[in-house]
């Protein structure tokens, strides 16, 4: 005789009815998925189909409302090991078909059961095709999602979401950052000491250089230039996170310091756009951003077509058809999105400072940009930078 199903929280909770509310009133209908209740946020998709916990835990999708392009999601469960930070960061989870069994080896748990341990309201059973459709044409907004008592008074639901505030003017970084300094040791000979400004740090990126043998010592989001130095950093690290960076002038005056001293700089993601800042190009709002791990970037100092990983929707105004001038030298853009010539990195010429708009730790890969690691090392040494791993 067949044992019968087991009775599971997603089964039990998969007749919740939900609602996701977008600020311009497009509505969709589902079932609650994680946590039941109410939550806001701006809604993005994230175009990945794989690496779902790694996107939950990344800090810089505080305040954000993730959308799944893939259309099932959480076949893989969820462990106790990829995660990115300590907690899941995201504001609420849209996922169309969620996986009714998690298949793993190293799966710990369902992402429903997580969801709701950490308290994530989500949403599922909706067109997520057409949600993101609709995102594109009109932009990411913002958007609620209601489920259980929270959908008591309907007619209230929009008003709430419009109510809710915008990305643009968020000063986030240091609500997801270390409160205290720690550090992360060198895997093997110690060679180099790196101060990380914590603006939303991804566990992966200071273990990337500790495997080169860097010692990196992470700060809180709003250390002061004098902290930072007082470990006597052989180079200067600024990390992904959330928020725009037209709030962030503390860490852009910052980074100035760090480039009139001529220490070696590297930034990622809201690091690129705090160099961007430093060197006196302007920043701006993407339309829909750049979310997932298939997008396309050309290195512009070797003609080389990286696919990277990106989670960004805030970008850097810079000339991509001339050197530029500024107060710490010349500088070009060194990267570039080939499907929108978005600025994807920044190289100064006279200072040895690089960034790039992307993620090279991209723990769910790709992988394909990593030797950026390998290019800071390069530049603590003085050495010529290299163009790929092993080169």
């Amino acid at each position: 005789m067949t044992a019968p199903a087991p009775t599971t929280q997603r089964s039990r909770r998969e007749r919740v009815p939900a609602v996701l509310v977008l600020e311009d009133g497009r509505t969709f209908r589902g079932q609650a998925y994680g946590a039941v209740g109410e939550t806001f946020g701006e809604a993005v998709f994230n175009t990945g189909m794989s690496g779902y916990q790694e996107t939950l835990t990344d800090p810089s999708y505080h305040r954000q409302v993730v959308v799944m392009t893939a259309p099932q999601i959480g076949n893989t469960g969820w462990n106790d090991e990829d995660d990115e930070s300590a907690q899941i960061w995201v504001a609420g989870y849209v996922v169309r078909d969620p996986a009714r069994v998690a298949s793993n080896w190293r799966s710990q748990r369902s992402l429903d059961e997580e969801l709701e341990r950490q308290g994530v309201v989500g949403i599922s059973g909706i067109d997520t095709r057409a949600l993101t459709r609709h995102l594109r044409e009109r932009g990411a907004m913002r958007v609620g999602i209601f489920s259980g008592p929270a959908l008591d008074d309907q007619a209230a639901l929009l008003a709430r979401v419009q109510a809710a505030p915008e990305m643009k003017g968020a000063d986030l970084c240091a609500e997801v950052a270390t409160k205290e300094t720690y550090v992360v040791p060198a895997i093997g000979e110690k060679k180099y000491t790196v101060a990380a400004l914590d603006l939303g740090i991804k566990g992966m990126t200071p273990h990337r250089m500790a495997e080169r043998g860097i010692e990196v010592h992470v700060f809180p989001a709003n250390s002061t230039l004098e902290e930072l130095y007082a470990v006597q950093p052989d180079g200067v690290f600024f990390s992904n996170g959330p928020g725009d960076p037209a709030t962030a002038d503390h860490q852009v005056a910052v980074a100035q310091g760090v480039l009139a001293r001529k220490t070696p700089f590297f930034g990622i993601c809201f690091g690129n756009q705090i160099l961007g800042r430093a060197l006196g190009f302007g920043t701006y709002k993407l339309k829909y951003g750049h979310r997932g791990i298939n997008q396309p970037v050309q290195d512009r100092t070797t003609g080389k077509v990286e696919v990277t990983a990106h989670n960004h929707g805030f970008a850097v105004e810079a000339p991509l058809d001339k050197v530029s001038d500024t107060p710490y030298g010349r500088a070009e853009v060194s990267h570039v999105c080939l499907n929108d010539d978005v600025v994807e990195g920044l190289q100064c010429l006279d200072t040895p400072a690089f960034s790039v708009q992307y993620h090279p730790e991209a723990a769910a890969g790709p992988h394909d940009a990593a030797y950026l690691f390998d290019r800071f090392v390069d530049l603590m040494a003085g050495a010529p930078a290299r163009t790929t791993a092993g080169s």
